[in-house]
């Protein structure tokens, strides 16, 4: 590995790059030397390739402070979420998970009760998705609870789905409904802050259950996939909405060379998200481009294949893919296009 020595003895800030841009910077050299490799370093997960079937491995990384706050979140439906996030990523490239590793830091601070919660919590999701847990590691940690899982699943060569196959004419589609895991943050954040300044506050949760159950306990969709593989499509592009539906667009228009256009008025958006992001002032479209945690799957299907996607309940078309990778609009209810910028969630700033 090499190491990077400035000229003018300035180093360079990680937030500068953000987390994708580090990645992108950190492994450009990361080729491809073995013929079993068949997807490196770039997409929601690795794909190599054995005999007829092609394996795809994902890995992800939870860190106590930065992407959970035990305050509000249950150990049992931490270990349901750090499984299900990585299984989202294998439905991703339209692969069938089958495996998963569950490694953790644990400071001193948490019992061998918490640890059980917590892989109670990893049961119920490999047990709901039909996965096994193989293994795993433990180590103490000096910064609170750290999780690492990798999953790993199967699919066929010719229906596995990457981020850079994209084509103009394409149909851009969605399923679900986004927003709800960020006002579901939103939510506990507030009462966290109350709790804070006066911890006799009893936390007020009633009326906010869609919300909060799309932040504290997420679902990945196989459901999309099982669709996919029954009615014989297979995506051009796809990629799972982590940081935001704004972000996770532009990943795929980055990596397949093209443009899009993005309907405002067609984002799917839960009743319930709509009163909370209200309740917040804020417009609820704008925690559906920018919140990220939904797990949806967006897509891309050739145009053709309309008559197949569009009025399927659960799958929204939101815009088309276009020709020209300059070419990124959200189109406002009024008509007017403004470019499509990416204010989804960072997680190095």
């Amino acid at each position: 590995m090499y190491c990077m020595r400035p000229e003018n003895g300035k180093k360079t800030p990680i937030s500068s790059l953000g987390e994708f841009g580090l990645i992108e910077h950190l492994t450009r050299w990361a080729g491809t030397t073995h013929s079993c490799t068949v997807k490196g370093v770039g997409d929601d997960a690795a794909v190599t390739r054995h005999g007829d079937r092609h394996t795809v491995v994902t890995t992800d990384l939870l860190l106590e402070g930065i992407h959970f706050n035990l305050v509000y979140t249950p150990l049992k439906h931490l270990g349901y979420k750090a499984v299900v996030v990585n299984l989202s990523d294998v439905y991703a490239m339209n692969a069938v998970p089958g495996q998963v590793t569950v490694s953790l830091g644990i400071s001193g601070k948490f019992f061998v009760e918490d640890m059980e919660e917590l892989y109670e919590g990893v049961r119920l999701a490999c047990e709901h998705y039909g996965v096994d847990m193989v293994g795993g590691d433990i180590s103490a940690s000096m910064t609170g609870l750290i999780i690492s899982v990798t999953a790993m699943g199967e699919s066929e060569p010719e229906k596995l789905a990457y981020r850079n196959g994209a084509r103009p004419g394409d149909l851009l589609c969605v399923s679900g409904d986004l927003g709800a895991a960020y006002m579901g943050l939103q939510v506990l954040e507030r009462e966290k802050k109350l709790y804070e300044a006066d911890p006799s506050v009893q936390p007020k949760l009633e009326g906010y259950d869609y919300v909060l159950q799309r932040q504290l306990k997420p679902e990945a969709r196989r459901d999309v996939v099982e669709f996919f593989r029954k009615e014989g499509l297979v995506p051009h592009a796809m990629i799972d909405i982590s940081d935001g539906l704004s972000s996770d667009l532009l990943h795929i228009c980055h990596q397949s060379e093209v443009g899009c256009r993005l309907y405002v008025d067609r984002i799917p958006v839960h009743e319930e998200t709509r009163k909370v992001a209200e309740e917040f002032s804020m417009e609820p479209e704008t925690a559906a481009l920018n919140g990220g945690e939904d797990y949806e799957l967006l897509f891309t299907l050739p145009g053709g294949l309309g008559e197949k996607i569009i009025g399927v309940p659960g799958i929204t078309v939101l815009g088309e893919i276009i020709s020209g990778k300059d070419e990124k609009w959200l189109i406002t209810s009024g008509g007017n296009r403004v470019p499509l910028v990416a204010q989804g969630w960072n997680q190095i700033r």
